[in-house]
């Protein structure tokens, strides 16, 4: 398993492990496939690019079967925190450790950018094996947003986690 930063080369491979995660997993993201179906690469290439986020892949024998975004807030008041959002792990993939080695390279990112106290991410309340992950690395549930999100006529708890540095 190998285990690196996304680049603009990799926007393709990224576009459809996303959307394959949209269409698996819809509970699990802010978005939807129907929303990011069309976007164009450029736009995945142009977010590796960009100052503050940091994409981490994990690959199996060159196949992308894992994701998690490491975001740092940017305004001065808020910059002492980051985010992690969209983490994924192929359903053919899980139950091996890469979401936990995802994660695990993520708080070590964190921990390097300068003035980054603690990070926050978000987690569907139904997700059990995510909750137990997060716990086990540390993260405390701060507060359930009821109705979070809502697909068709179906609604979604959130938790919100945090880790403190």
């Amino acid at each position: 398993m190998d285990i690196r930063f996304l680049t603009a080369a990799d926007a393709e491979v990224y576009r459809n492990l996303r959307l394959e995660g949209l269409q698996n997993n819809p509970e699990a993201f802010g978005s939807s496939f129907e929303e990011e179906k069309d976007y164009p690469i450029e736009m995945f290439a142009n977010r590796f690019e960009s100052k503050g986020s940091y994409t981490l892949g994990a690959f199996d024998q060159g196949e992308l079967v894992g994701v998690a975004t490491l975001v740092q807030e940017n305004k001065l008041k808020l910059n002492h925190k980051a985010g992690i959002f969209a983490v994924y792990v192929s359903p053919k993939k899980r139950g091996l450790g890469i979401g936990k080695k995802l994660m695990v390279e993520a708080i070590n990112k964190a921990k390097e950018l300068k003035g980054v106290e603690q990070l926050n991410l978000t987690v569907v309340s139904t997700n059990a094996s995510a909750k137990r992950l997060y716990c086990s690395l540390g993260f405390e549930v701060f507060g359930t947003e009821k109705r979070a999100l809502k697909i068709g006529q179906r609604y979604f708890d959130d938790d919100y986690m945090v880790l403190f540095l």
